[in-house]
């Protein structure tokens, strides 16, 4: 067997079911011998949105996403996709064929092209295949595989007998146990750490919150985690509900599972109050204290931790009481906070807007959310069932991911309505891979929030004068664009309009709809005001 088949069969026998990729010359046999092997191969239109489309199927999933590219351009077109997985380490596997000779007009440097947006990186050898992939799949975060070129036609050397696994310490949670059994206001702030570890987090942490009196929040990734619970808060951070914000911000005690205590989550660290005791676990422990002081530093696996903790502790209702449940039943969510219905002159309001589809659409949906000024009405408007049914890309802040990244959820559950929400720009950044969601005939519904603008930057730079030409642009029937591709569409202005997308939910949803909501654009979201604050 040669290399690039020995390849194929190692990430089989990893349990590898989906690949995504464009196929050239150098992924050519890599890529025909995983489908031989039993994985489905999933063409994108182009690499950067075969990229997302791996990394949206791997946060939804909760398996190893496979990115299959040409080497050269093809590895550099993927480069920005693969930027969001690193930084959000996403579970990723890139294999990229690797011209080795400089003189080659395909030659990259891979290493440092990887390491730059940091990517682990490991290089194939024939001797060590099956080792090399192994590792490469077990890390735990993306990995850019070098295939050198001429490598991948020698013969493979023999599999290595699996090495055991490495022993876990127990983790320390004396000093966390301590805190915990001090506090009498506690928050427990859920990252994507806790997120990646399902219905276990779920279970430890919120166990564990009953037993001390702890309310529930969420980082934006981990969204969805405690959904249901009548302690939940929702998102902490620029998301937060003016009810979420206030109490968090009385907490004594803020515990952060997996969860990295960014600006975001912290509204650049004003969100929790001078005196706060503030813990976090991590099972990276470069991580802790990583973006702020912490007082309790555990390395462990949240689930561990939780458990360990509930396990030497008694009981405490802390600060659940009666009045306060129902302060947060009333109050807990954005739409529950009274606004004033901008809808009009043929546009609609966002809020309007996204309260509208929260209503029509089935509970059992994914949303995948794209980057932009309108992406808090989406992410805080529309609900989700569980933390596998958020999908949110703005690890790297790059628009035009969105549309991809919702792909590769669809392609991960098909058993779900899978919503992609974007913005206008970021939606004509990446409107090839329309193509792609008509060839997968899976059930997508793609919302435009249509400003005719980088609304983002109109809010940031026109209120000091500035002139916002180069950001602005005339209005598009972007319907009309996705009917192009093969797509149903419908163009939204009123609440009224959006009949169309119950009678698209009612058919057979085998072709995906795509609405063009003209939105209101005359103040800054809640959340850019928010983050314009740290700056």
């Amino acid at each position: 067997m040669n290399v690039a088949s020995a390849v194929a069969q190692a990430l089989a026998a990893h349990g590898v079911r989906d690949v995504f990729g464009v196929v050239g010359s150098g992924n050519f046999h890599v890529t025909n011998a995983l489908v031989a092997a039993g994985a489905r191969f999933h063409a994108a239109a182009h690499e950067g949105g075969a990229a997302s489309m791996a990394d949206g199927y791997a946060r939804v999933s909760g398996r190893l996403g496979v990115l299959t590219v040409h080497q050269g351009p093809g590895v550099t077109n993927a480069l920005t996709g693969v930027a969001e997985a690193a930084k959000s380490r996403t579970p990723l596997v890139v294999l990229a064929p690797e011209a080795t000779s400089p003189h080659s007009n395909f030659h990259v440097d891979l290493p440092a092209l990887a390491g730059s947006v940091g990517a682990a990186f490991h290089r194939v050898a024939a001797a060590s295949v099956y080792a090399d992939v192994a590792r490469a799949c077990a890390a735990g975060r993306t990995v850019v595989l070098g295939l050198p070129l001429d490598v991948q036609a020698q013969p493979a050397g023999p599999p290595a007998p699996g090495a055991p696994p490495p022993p876990t310490a127990t983790p320390d949670v004396g000093s966390l146990v301590d805190a915990l059994g001090a506090a009498r206001r506690p928050v427990f702030v859920a990252g994507r750490g806790a997120a990646r570890r399902g219905a276990a987090a779920r279970t430890a942490i919120a166990a564990l919150a009953d037993r001390r009196g702890a309310l529930l929040a969420v980082s934006a990734a981990a969204r969805g985690l405690f959904a249901g619970d009548p302690w939940y808060l929702d998102v902490s951070g620029g998301f937060a509900t003016p009810l979420a914000a206030e109490l968090i911000g009385g907490a004594d005690l803020v515990v952060a599972w997996g969860c990295a205590l960014n600006m975001w989550t912290t509204r650049h660290g004003r969100l929790i109050r001078p005196g706060t005791t503030v813990a976090q676990v991590d099972l990276d422990p470069a991580a802790l204290g990583r973006h702020r002081p912490v007082d309790v530093a555990v390395t462990g696996d949240v689930v561990e931790v939780a458990r360990a903790c509930a396990a030497g502790l008694g009981r405490d209702e802390g600060w659940r009481t009666a009045s306060l449940r129902a302060r947060i039943a009333a109050a807990g969510r954005w739409r529950d906070v009274p606004y004033e219905d901008a809808t009009g002159g043929g546009r609609v309001d966002p809020r309007t807007l996204s309260a509208a589809l929260d209503d029509l659409l089935p509970a059992q949906r994914t949303v995948v959310v794209d980057s932009g000024n309108f992406m808090g009405y989406p992410s805080m408007y529309l609900s989700v069932p569980d933390a596998a049914g958020f999908c949110f890309t703005q690890a790297f802040q790059s628009i035009g991911l969105g549309l991809a990244s919702a792909l590769g959820a669809a392609v991960a559950r098909p058993d779900r309505l899978t919503v992609a929400a974007l913005g206008d720009g970021g939606f004509l950044m990446s409107v090839a891979e329309l193509t792609t969601a008509v060839r997968l005939g899976l059930p997508l519904l793609v919302v435009v929030y249509d400003d005719a603008a980088y609304g983002a930057e109109v809010h940031h730079f026109g209120p000091h004068g500035h002139p916002l030409d180069t950001v602005t642009f005339p209005d598009t029937d972007l319907a009309a664009t996705a009917r192009g591709f093969g797509c149903a569409s419908l163009t939204v202005r009123t609440p009224e309009d959006l009949d169309g997308v119950r009678e698209w939910l009612a058919g057979p949803r085998d072709t995906p709809l795509v609405v063009d909501a003209k939105v209101t654009s005359h103040e800054p979201s809640w959340w850019l005001e928010e983050a314009f604050r740290g700056h």
